[in-house]
């Protein structure tokens, strides 16, 4: 069988796995961050996006495959639940060994994964190491905030490395969405709290629009964050620094409202700013780039070349949506021809 025939299979496997089902309703038990609907949602996306044959064969037709026998080193951030996993199935397909350094917050979930894909394809117990120090690996892969991405960048300065620091999503909204499709972006917004690089944390509102508009809509799925005690903690932590610093701000419940330029925002929190004219916008998305991991819109051609998705799609990534928009497969194959 091929590496493909194995996802694929991981894939059945993972869709009618009884023990899978437990992990998913058991996983906040060791992460009060991994509820059981975002634990869901990340496999459902992983299976369907993933591990599927024609959009496997979609993305691999696209290069020349030549086995590559390095070792690469992996580290996971553990921010949503599996988001080391895509950068394990490009190492997988090209052939590669492996030393992965998991993350605790996100630990189980993978492990369950792996020990699924060995038991089709046991090559794999030969070819992969789950390790607590990276040591004798040809090449790196690491995903973790701008501060970590510093020490990546001194540590493994003398290896091939993909190195990725902290970016988010934005939303840009024109005043003519519909209101499922403002439920749907409330997805984008709050799906894993918030926490993952696709999940938008900024939105572009056309001047003169009501936000406030949005708690409703926003409402309609997410209510229930309101009694998610971490989440409330730092809901409250977050508003209390407004209203000391009186940061005008709207809120309901759950989310505040912060008129900001910035792109990121706190846990909580989604700033936005009015724009006037598409031309000036798109400069300014143009000189921010390197901070969007992708844009949310209802006219995805609209934004190019940044990479834009539809409402309630930016946690559905495909196989050809590389982080930071950088190649990790093309990276992996050009291994080959380094000594």
């Amino acid at each position: 069988m091929t590496a493909i025939d194995n996802l694929v299979e991981l894939g059945k496997r993972l869709s009618n796995s009884e023990e899978l089902k437990h992990k998913i309703e058991t996983a906040q038990n060791r992460n009060p961050w991994f509820v059981s609907q975002f634990v869901a949602t990340a496999f459902d996306a992983i299976t369907q996006q993933m591990l599927d044959a024609d959009k496997l064969n979609q993305w691999l037709k696209n290069y020349e495959h030549k086995p590559v026998s390095k070792t690469i080193g992996l580290i996971f951030a553990g921010n949503i639940p599996l988001v080391g996993l895509h950068d394990f199935i490009c190492c997988y397909v090209a052939g590669c060994n492996m030393k992965i350094k998991l993350s605790s917050k996100d630990d189980d979930l993978f492990l369950f994964v792996l020990k699924q894909l060995t038991e089709i394809d046991p090559a794999v117990k030969d070819k992969v190491e789950i390790v607590e120090t990276l040591k004798n690996y040809d090449a790196v892969i690491a995903t973790g905030s701008d501060n970590t991405n510093r020490y990546f960048e001194y540590y493994f300065r003398n290896h091939p490395k993909i190195l990725r620091k902290n970016r988010n999503s934005i939303a840009i909204l024109t005043g003519e969405e519909t209101d499922a499709e403002l439920e749907q972006l409330a997805d984008d917004v709050f799906m894993y709290f918030g926490f993952g690089c696709r999940n938008v944390s900024k939105l572009y509102v056309p001047a003169g629009y009501d936000v406030t508009q949005l708690f409703p809509r926003f409402e309609v799925h997410y209510k229930w964050l309101h009694q998610h005690n971490k989440f409330m903690s730092n809901y409250d932590y977050n508003r209390t620094l407004l209203m000391l610093n009186k940061t005008p701000h709207l809120a309901n419940e759950f989310l505040m409202l912060v008129e900001n330029p910035t792109i990121p925002s706190s846990i909580g929190t989604l700033n936005y700013s009015f724009w006037h004219d598409e031309k000036v916008l798109a400069s300014h998305l143009k000189q921010n780039a390197d901070k969007i991991q992708c844009v949310v819109a209802k006219n995805t051609e609209q934004w190019n070349p940044l990479p834009t998705v539809a409402f309630g799609k930016a946690q559905q990534p495909q196989l050809w949506d590389y982080a930071d928009g950088v190649d990790t497969l093309a990276f992996l194959f050009g291994l080959v021809d380094l000594s």
